[in-house]
């Protein structure tokens, strides 16, 4: 129940455009290049390996990084948000460019080290939040623990969609906004949730119709993207 609930908030938090991207990331070259920037080493690896995490899917980790040379620790899951791993949907940005590429083909209980050069991280500008200076290599050592699917999968679009009509009209994300919103607990000015919905339609009704179409939405219907 608790992953269904992180996945529904996961799911608003991807129509409005991952508005928690990382900052500071810098453009680089095709994916060839940016794979081959990427240097992962695989600490451990389960037996059975499955599933294989892939862009979209919905995943939970815990990890530390560290700054290249004096392994100075800038983040680590274990001490924040009350030691709980991370969720992030991989390869839609919500963490550094990076990571998003690391963590290709991971399964739950896989370990890995992974050296990420500035480009794909936090570029010339650093992030000063962290204490990333610019033009840094970072190392993070990661543990996956859960691969599920990511909130724009067609079940998560249906939960939306109460009348089936393969489109998702204000009142029908409204509703489910409210709900989930609810459903976290957390306290929050009214103006917030309005701010959310705007945004949603505003970032994802292309044709200004007044719905979200699955084509908009933009919805897999298989496990690839």
């Amino acid at each position: 129940m608790r992953v269904a609930r992180r996945l529904g908030l996961l799911c608003l938090q991807a129509l409005a455009l991952l508005s928690l991207q990382a900052q500071g990331q810098e453009a680089a070259g095709g994916p060839g290049d940016e794979a081959d920037q990427v240097q992962v080493e695989v600490l451990y690896v389960p037996e059975p390996c499955e599933p294989k995490s892939k862009k979209g899917d919905l995943v939970n980790a815990h990890y530390d990084g560290y700054l290249d040379g004096g392994k100075s620790k800038f983040y680590c899951s274990r001490t924040q948000n009350d030691g709980h791993p991370k969720w992030f949907v991989l390869g839609v940005g919500q963490v550094i460019k990076g990571l998003d590429i690391a963590m290709l083909n991971m399964c739950p209980g896989e370990k890995r080290k992974v050296i990420i050069p500035p480009s794909l991280a936090y570029g010339k500008q650093g992030y000063e939040p962290a204490k990333i200076p610019p033009n840094a290599t970072l190392i993070f050592e990661i543990e996956l623990y859960a691969v599920t699917k990511g909130p724009r999968s067609v079940e998560a679009f249906s939960q939306i969609d109460m009348d089936s009509d393969k489109k998702l009209s204000r009142d029908e994300i409204n509703h489910y906004l409210k709900k989930e919103f609810e459903r976290d607990g957390k306290k929050r000015d009214p103006s917030v949730h309005e701010d959310v919905l705007a945004d949603i339609f505003k970032k994802n009704d292309h044709d200004g119709d007044g719905f979200i179409s699955a084509r908009e939405y933009n919805v897999y219907q298989h496990d690839e993207l």
